[in-house]
């Protein structure tokens, strides 16, 4: 792209040379010689303090939001990050990539890497990386798009309504899917029905010839098919009772320590199919992601060696070999209600004693006391023998799981009772939201790595 190219689109002040430039960088620490450097600001940062600095790294030219001198060329806007949004949108209609792009309360970064492992056997593939999923991540995940790309897989996230509506007219998509919606991370939405419409955003997104995948098995599935119109829309379903479901699953099998297979049906065939991910909850996302991988293209074959080939994330029910032989289960990422429900279906399918070893939810807003305890007497119906949590709102899971539970007020304290329990007998599972920083529980009772 020039210079000029982005003065039309983006309209600002080009100040200096006109110029072509083939990468860009928001960030003066990873910038490469010769790219172009974008100054996004925010509440605690000022990218526009760092022009001189990527100047002297090799930028070729910067866009900014203030007016200032420079060695380098710079082209003035009002909101640098509507212009890298812009400047993403731009590269994305230049590239021939079927472009799929997903949402929902849980799953989608498990079936975004479960596309990922598919498609990646049918052509090559873009996917985000990490959790580049918010209204800056999707734009920089767009400006990787090469001339090779004959897929990409965009996840979507967002904290409030409007943000998917906004990453998703920049993703253009071919293909939409909403794995779910519950009520995680509610408190930017004010209810839950405020995140069934923020996630229906991504169907605003996709073109009259789109493709619509949605979960038979949500509760909100009708509104999303009344919001799709006369787009063509694809369900997905666990229950092979649904006979209005076009991708479904039968004989689910649960193998030692969390392990399953399941035959999978589809509308170009059946398959069993066997995957190293733990629990239940995997079988809605490998039918999810089988749904949206066969209406891009990908054969059954490429499907089934996709998904058995998959290794957990890490941090999201990834099971790693603990202190004292223990054994451990890393589902430290994040934390919602309907994802503690599935972790903990999990434990209780092992075998010897069962730790839940939990961390507060967070952004739950006023529903966070009662979601906490509906954790506890979930975990105490479950048949799980001790649950030890930290953190204020964590204490209300300890208090509804009862005998057994026990609240500690350091996250040093709670290690060291872990270190001194753990033995080959033993299954501990840590689970809670970033925020929590369960992770420091999981870096003192590993041993090693994946199991």
């Amino acid at each position: 792209m020039t210079l000029s190219l982005l003065v039309e689109e983006l309209g600002g002040e080009l100040i200096g040379a006109d110029l072509e430039f083939s990468r860009l960088s928001t960030d003066t620490r990873k910038l490469a010689r010769g790219s172009l450097y974008l100054a996004l600001t925010g509440n605690n940062f000022d990218g526009n303090e760092f022009v001189n600095e990527a100047a002297e790294k090799g930028a070729c030219a910067a866009i900014v939001s203030k007016e200032f001198e420079s060695t380098i060329p710079t082209l003035r806007v009002v909101d640098t990050h509507v212009a890298l949004g812009k400047i993403s949108a731009l590269n994305r209609k230049r590239s021939r990539a079927k472009v799929i792009a997903l949402t929902g309360s849980q799953g989608k970064t498990t079936v975004k890497e479960m596309l990922g492992s598919i498609l990646s056997a049918a052509g090559e593939t873009l996917i985000t990386q990490a959790n580049l999923n918010n209204t800056i991540g999707v734009p920089l995940t767009l400006l990787d798009l090469e001339s090779n790309h004959d897929y990409a897989v965009i996840e979507m996230g967002a904290n409030i309504a409007g943000e998917i509506s906004f990453s998703g007219g920049l993703a253009q998509p071919d293909i939409a899917l909403i794995t779910n919606a519950s009520a995680a991370h509610i408190e930017g939405f004010g209810s839950l029905q405020g995140i069934v419409s923020a996630k229906g955003e991504i169907i605003d997104a996709l073109g009259i010839e789109g493709v619509l995948i949605l979960n038979a098995d949500d509760a909100h599935v009708h509104e999303w098919i009344r919001r799709a119109g006369s787009r063509r829309t694809v369900l997905f379903s666990t229950d092979q009772g649904r006979e209005d479901a076009d991708y479904s699953c039968s004989d689910i099998v649960l193998g030692a320590r969390g392990s399953v297979s399941f035959n999978l049906i589809t509308p170009i065939g059946q398959r069993r199919t066997a995957i190293k991910l733990l629990g239940v909850h995997n079988v809605a996302n490998s039918v999810a992601a089988a749904a949206t991988a066969i209406e891009a293209g990908a054969s059954l074959d490429q499907v089934e060696s996709g998904l058995a080939a998959l290794q957990p994330v890490p941090g999201r029910m990834q099971p790693m070999v603990g202190v004292n032989n223990s054994y451990l289960i890393n589902d430290s990422y994040n934390a919602s209600p309907s994802s503690f429900r599935a972790a903990i279906d999990v434990l209780g399918s092992c075998s010897g004693l069962k730790f839940l070893i939990a961390g507060d939810m967070k952004e739950m807003g006023e529903e966070s006391e009662s979601a906490h305890s509906a954790v506890g007497e979930y975990a105490a119906k479950a048949g799980i023998d001790k649950l030890w949590a930290v953190g204020g709102q964590s204490r209300f899971i300890v208090e509804a799981f009862g005998s057994g539970g026990r609240h500690f007020s350091e996250m040093s304290e709670l290690t060291r009772a872990c270190q001194d329990i753990a033995s080959s007998e033993v299954t501990f599972l840590v689970k809670g939201s970033r925020g929590a920083r369960m992770d420091a529980v999981v870096n003192v009772l590993t041993a090693s790595e994946e199991f």
